[in-house]
């Protein structure tokens, strides 16, 4: 057993506590570390299972990216994609709506994408996920210059 982010390997005990609370086999300094991330910027713990899923995946993400208004759950800056996820997503309302809205107008005039993704997608089909995340880092490849 090794460890998502290092490949340290990690123990039993290490392992069963890093999956009890993030979902994602880390050694004890990551599970701290990302633990300190989830505390300072209200990370959901689908944002980093999905964060590791798509780092095991070759996709080279950042978690919690500064964008110049607000931090990004996730994004692929070599391709321009933002990911954030919808934790509270059956309870939006008009005001989060037009928020969200002025949030990927602000990233288009950047020339970012924005997506958004419930996280119940995270939850109980992360690798269809990954998959599909893979095919928007394709084909925004395939239409912009990449970084």
């Amino acid at each position: 057993m090794t460890c998502k982010d290092c490949d340290k390997n990690i123990g039993p005990q290490e392992k069963q506590a890093s999956m009890e609370a993030l979902g994602v086999q880390l050694c004890e300094r990551h599970t701290r570390l990302i633990k300190r991330v989830i505390l300072q910027n209200d990370t959901s713990v689908e944002a980093i299972q999905l964060f590791y899923a798509l780092k095991e995946a070759g996709a080279h993400p950042m978690l919690e990216w500064w964008d110049g208004k607000k931090s990004v759950d996730i994004a692929i800056s070599r391709v321009k994609l933002n990911i954030e996820i919808d934790k509270d997503y059956n309870m939006i309302t008009h005001e989060q709506a037009i928020s969200d809205l002025e949030d990927a107008m602000h990233s288009f005039k950047n020339g970012f994408t924005t997506i958004r993704i419930p996280h119940l997608a995270i939850k109980y089909y992360l690798d269809e996920t990954v998959t599909n995340i893979l095919g928007i880092i394709s084909g925004l490849k395939a239409n912009i210059k990449a970084i």
